[in-house]
């Protein structure tokens, strides 16, 4: 009798501590493809949109292959429209202003505080690993992932530079296949060394970052590389954008890098199934914010510059779906815990997608995901300039999109400045003498052409709309304008709305603890988060 007592004490007592080692063989592995400045851009969204948009010129079909196996996210959201504040909320799990110097993208500092779901992970017996960027730039470099202790990337980084690189080696001699295919090569063998340093049955997480798609690009290789035709995209164009050969050059060249990153997936996609373990991985390929240097873009809170592709597909998620539920890409990393079995972190402000994953509804699946939060504070601006930041909070509904802009006395994307430095002046004081900057706008074609065009009466409403400054608040009908094109903040007839969507934006901030909003922003406005600030 009291032998067979202690067989069933050490049973349970199994029972109780195996678990770890059982379930690495449960835990799903995961694969993060995480694409710099890659906004909402990818084929398996034309047929939601409908026909006349960009995603008609898009040719992303191992995106559409996870979207089609898996679950794709029509509305997902970044906290910051901006590198380094997007990636810190993301490995966090938090708004971005929760982030400390986290939060800005020059001058960004990660002082380890705070609790980020690739250590978690790895303390958790997940092999992890990282190629590319992480978050950058900052100090340390990619410090959240471990300053580089986990870095993939001896094979080669030419692959961040695609257009470059392979025209590069076409214009001495190179055919473009195998132009392209040797770039390719080094992302797989990074991919395979990370592979190889696991131990048998390990489950991994492997973030994949490449930066191709951010700026710059080879003018023209959108045509030379992958066959675009500029011209497929003209009536597509949003009306923020300038409908002209220029600026469809430009977008073509973006598309084109977005199909490199697209092609990549698939080799990894096919490097998982041969090793059998697809299904056994949740796959998530998603980007940072919106196409860097175009109005209404990158470090803007208008759905262009904030709103991003998003599909994931894990063997146990029903495939085909189309999920509507607002979400925030600061939700993944509670998802990548659950799925993981690592407790979330109380301070983490996202949610687990584990329930919608599960799910085999379409639609609006989670009836409390209704509406998600975004922001910016200080990104570039140049060095001759204002460094203080423009300092924006936002609410995005299904219904509306409702914008405070703290200090609308600034300008939005860093200030014009003299040549001989002077004040800067208004932009109706600019004159051809006048040197433009707008830093916190990329260079690129389609800036230096708006630039170019201001004084002209057809495009000087697309310079001011993309450069000029901005009242305090912005109200957008997202239903009877999706471009976000007429703002109704001071329309009478919509008071009831703004003021709704106001208090429950200023609710999340201050439930949030969103430094903005204490001592009128004193966190923010003062150096080092104001800059100017040494590298």
């Amino acid at each position: 009798m009291r032998q067979r007592c202690w067989l069933l004490m050490l049973v349970c007592l199994f029972q109780v501590t195996s678990p770890l080692a059982a379930a690495d063989a449960k835990r799903p592995n995961i694969l993060f493809a995480f694409a710099d400045d890659w906004g909402r851009y990818a084929g398996a969204y034309a047929k939601l949109d409908g026909p006349g948009t960009i995603n008609d010129v898009t040719r992303t079909p191992n995106f559409d292959r996870i979207a089609r196996e898996g679950v794709l996210f029509r509305r997902a959201f970044v906290s910051a429209p901006s590198c380094t504040p997007c990636r810190s909320a993301l490995l966090s799990g938090q708004h971005f202003w929760r982030t400390g110097r986290g939060a800005i993208l020059r001058g960004a500092v990660w002082d380890g505080s705070q609790p980020v779901f690739p250590l978690l992970l790895r303390d958790a017996g997940y092999h992890i690993g990282e190629t590319y960027k992480v978050w950058r730039p900052g100090t340390p470099v990619d410090a959240p992932f471990g300053a580089g202790k986990y870095a993939y990337e001896k094979a080669g980084e030419r692959f961040n530079q695609f257009s470059t690189n392979v025209t590069k080696m076409v214009a001495e001699g190179r055919p473009v296949e195998a132009a392209k295919q040797a770039l390719y090569d080094e992302v797989m063998a990074n991919f395979g060394n990370f592979l190889t340093a696991r131990q048998p049955e390990q489950p991994f997480c492997y973030w994949f970052g490449p930066t191709n798609v951010h700026r710059k690009w080879v003018k023209g290789s959108g045509r030379a590389l992958w066959g675009i035709n500029p011209d497929d995209l003209q009536g597509k164009l949003p009306p923020f954008l300038p409908d002209v050969a220029e600026v469809r050059q430009d977008l073509a060249d973006y598309l084109g890098e977005v199909q490199a990153f697209d092609v990549v997936l698939g080799l990894l996609l096919k490097r998982l199934e041969d090793l059998g373990e697809l299904d056994n991985t949740l796959i998530v390929v998603s980007g940072d914010h919106g196409p860097p240097g175009f109005p209404h873009g990158k470090c803007n809170l208008y759905d262009f510059g904030s709103s991003v592709s998003l599909a994931m597909r894990w063997g146990g998620a029903k495939g085909g779906r189309v999920v509507d539920d607002l979400v925030s890409l600061t939700d993944l990393a509670p998802t990548f815990l659950e799925l993981g079995n690592v407790t979330v972190p109380a301070n983490m402000t996202g949610h687990s997608l584990v329930d919608v994953l599960k799910s085999e509804k379409s639609g609006q699946v989670d009836p409390r995901r209704t509406a998600v939060f975004i922001g910016r504070e200080r990104h570039v601006h140049d060095a001759r300039a204002d460094f203080m930041p423009y300092p924006q909070r936002a609410i995005r509904t299904q219904d509306f999109l409702y914008i405070i802009n703290f200090r609308e006395n600034r300008w939005p994307l860093g200030d014009p400045y003299r040549l001989d430095g002077k004040n800067p002046p208004s932009t109706e004081e600019l004159t051809e003498e006048t040197s433009c900057t707008f830093a916190d706008d990329d260079a690129g074609p389609t800036k230096a052409w708006l630039v170019g065009m201001r004084h002209d009466p057809q495009w000087k409403p697309y310079f001011e709309r993309a450069y000029g400054k901005r009242p305090r608040e912005e109200l957008y009908d997202l239903k009877t304008d999706p471009q976000q094109m007429q703002n109704l903040a001071a329309d009478p007839a919509r008071a009831k709305t703004r003021g709704d969507l106001e208090r429950r934006l200023l609710d999340e901030l201050k439930r949030t603890g969103d430094p903005r909003l204490v001592d009128d922003g004193k966190f923010f406005e003062t150096p080092p988060l104001s800059g100017p600030v040494k590298e």
